[in-house]
């Protein structure tokens, strides 16, 4: 399958939103409840973009996956570790798309002087815990039932990855 991966646009907000409200509305791998509007979407692709990657997997003319980084803590001592974040269509998951697209975000997250990348992940989800240990995350913590959604409680465990060391 040919797949660009390229920085998002605002215009790719309506994809990345059939995205993730998938996940919204029949999963516990997030933690919200309410679909995402196209306005909310790409004020948050916008607010992302003034500091960190967000990226897209486009096929032919389609997204269909998307990863960015966020800031990990607001406390101005985390301002070298981020938290990734990445999202495929639901029928490509498994195929080597989160792969591609965590590799690109990585490489992106490098050139920005950054210490450390944290993952965090509702669990059970072994496809997201065999992608973020295929790049080195280490599981540092394990937080039980700290979520609540479709009337279960959910664990969530922290993966985190540390580049290489940085100097001011």
């Amino acid at each position: 399958m040919d797949v660009i991966i390229r920085d998002a646009f605002p215009t790719d907000a309506i994809a990345i939103c059939d995205i993730y409200n998938h996940y919204v509305l029949n999963t516990i791998i997030t933690f919200e409840e309410s679909p995402i509007s196209l306005i909310e979407m790409v004020d948050r692709i916008n607010e992302v973009q003034e500091k960190f990657p967000w990226i897209v997997a486009q096929h032919n003319d389609d997204v269909i996956g998307f990863a960015y980084a966020s800031s990990w803590k607001s406390r101005c001592a985390y301002k070298y570790s981020v938290e990734s974040t990445v999202y495929l269509e639901y029928d490509r998951t498994g195929k080597g798309l989160g792969t591609a697209l965590y590799s690109k975000l990585l490489e992106q997250i490098k050139l920005l002087n950054l210490h450390a990348v944290i993952g965090g992940i509702a669990l059970p989800n072994p496809g997201s815990v065999a992608l973020h240990e295929k790049f080195g995350f280490k599981n540092v913590a394990q937080f039980e039932q700290v979520g609540y959604k479709f009337n279960t409680w959910i664990d969530v465990g922290y993966w985190e990855l540390i580049l290489d060391d940085i100097s001011e």
